[in-house]
């Protein structure tokens, strides 16, 4: 098929590698513009442009999808079909009607589940045992297409947002070409959502990331688990983050806050208690636990 591809970080990477892999034609491929990355600010292009420049594919980076000119560009490309993964931007009706085989996106839950930005990240804190990855059709609502393919992905006791997004990037990729088959083909099946059940998964910010050991120890951890590579959830110790990259539940009770043990360092939570495997102390770099511990003097029995 001739397809427009719109996208822009890693994910987004594997997906078009996949659709080229598969032998469609790639007519274009949309991303957002480059940024400024590191402590030295470099110029530097998402994963998706470094990719179609790679494969000689002409790359478009406007700033929005609304104007005339844009518009009239994607008109010309003729695509039979738009993909997008993770693009960033959203596509106005006069985009969405362009291409005679529709828009489908690329959405890391299990529809309806999980609308929005972070999916994978409120999969791991709520604590779910699955996701997976949906293939739908876009209209002009938020994740509220129709569906065309699912594939279900199990979440580890212990995994993390950051490990369980590498694993659902290589499902996606494949789920997506199966799907773009189907579409050429002429199987392809629509199953509308049912909106009743439709959850939110809005963007993550920093004061999500706080808690306090009143909460049960289980919570915590898939807290910490789904804050993972980021923002990275913290308590507060004498007015300093002590951010907390791995943990464990552990066996143990206690007042919430209670140091239980220093090595490994173990901490009374409303229910049960949790092992700080890896802390990053304010200013500081990562650090076993129990070494944070031994450095601030604590003893079985005080309190964080």
């Amino acid at each position: 098929m001739r397809i427009l591809f719109m996208g822009t970080p890693d994910i987004a990477a594997a997906s078009l590698a996949a659709v080229l892999e598969a032998g469609h034609e790639v007519c274009g491929v949309f991303t957002r513009e480059d940024k400024p990355v590191g402590r030295k600010q470099i110029l530097t292009a998402p994963p998706v442009k470094q990719l179609a420049l790679e494969h000689n594919l002409p790359v478009y980076q406007p700033k929005t999808l609304r104007t005339e000119e844009v518009q009239q560009q994607i008109r010309e490309l003729a695509p039979e079909l738009i993909v997008v993964v993770a693009y960033g931007r959203i596509l106005p009706p006069e985009v969405l009607c362009v291409p005679p085989k529709g828009c489908i996106n690329l959405h890391v839950s299990l529809l309806p589940k999980y609308r929005g930005a972070a999916p994978v990240q409120w999969s791991v804190i709520n604590g779910d045992k699955e996701t997976g990855v949906s293939i739908m059709y876009l209209d002009e609502g938020l994740d509220t297409g129709d569906i065309l393919n699912v594939a279900p992905v199990t979440i580890g006791p212990e995994e993390t947002s950051g490990e369980l997004f590498e694993r659902i990037t290589a499902q996606g990729a494949k789920t997506l070409v199966e799907t773009i088959a189907s579409i050429a083909e002429g199987t392809a099946v629509r199953t509308p959502q049912d909106h009743s059940k439709a959850t939110l998964a809005p963007p993550l910010t920093k004061e999500m990331a706080r808690f306090a050991f009143d909460q049960p120890a289980q919570k915590l951890h898939d807290l910490v688990r789904g804050m993972n590579p980021w923002p990275v959830a913290y308590f507060e110790q004498e007015g300093k983050k002590i951010k907390v990259r791995k943990s464990h539940v552990a066996a143990g009770n206690g007042a919430p806050g209670t140091v239980l043990s220093i090595k490994p360092l173990t901490i009374a939570c409303a229910e049960g208690a949790l092992e700080l495997d890896e802390v990053v102390p304010e200013g500081s770099k990562p650090m076993a636990g129990s070494a944070w511990a031994a450095g601030r003097r604590l003893k079985a029995g005080d309190r964080l």
